[in-house]
């Protein structure tokens, strides 16, 4: 596994949350606020890995244009290589960076980067979340099974 261009930090995870996981945003604008109200049960790690006694569920949070799917390479490759600890990575939620079906490139690279995570979920382009509407009123149909699926994995039955 290549050693990552970039990594993110590691800080400690804050202790006062409940039980869910972690929104990992591999960069600025990933969506990580517009996924904590339309998916319950995640919480902001704050463009760090969090870390902690026992093993910290992660989702990582990236749009889908060539630097947010670049990013998710690099936080994909840092995990891999083991410099990351206590970390338990669930997978990858890609949000949309515009509406329509995405270029013949970045479907190739979405393809490359989500074979290094264990699940991948897309989100579609919302114009409403882009106008500053809630994420409640505009929810698109693939939240429910990212949200499911989530849950499941938090809490197996």
């Amino acid at each position: 596994m290549p050693w990552p261009d970039r990594m993110l930090p590691v800080a400690p995870a804050r202790q006062d949350t409940g039980p869910g996981w972690w929104w990992l945003g591999v960069h600025g604008g990933a969506g990580v606020s517009t996924l904590e109200q339309a998916v319950p049960g995640g919480r902001d790690a704050g463009r760090a890995w969090p870390s902690a006694g026992t093993p910290q569920p992660v989702v990582l949070v990236a749009r889908s244009d060539a630097g947010g799917l670049k990013a998710v390479q690099s936080a994909a490759q840092q995990w891999a290589s083991q410099l990351v600890t206590g970390v338990e990575l669930l997978g990858l939620v890609v949000v949309a960076d515009a509406p329509g079906r995405r270029p013949k490139a970045l479907r190739d690279l979405l393809y490359l980067v989500s074979g290094a995570v264990p699940r991948l979920w897309e989100i579609p382009w919302v114009e409403q979340w882009r106008l500053g509407e809630s994420p409640l009123t505009h929810l698109p149909k693939e939240c429910a099974p990212l949200a499911r699926d989530l849950t499941r994995l938090i809490r197996p039955a």
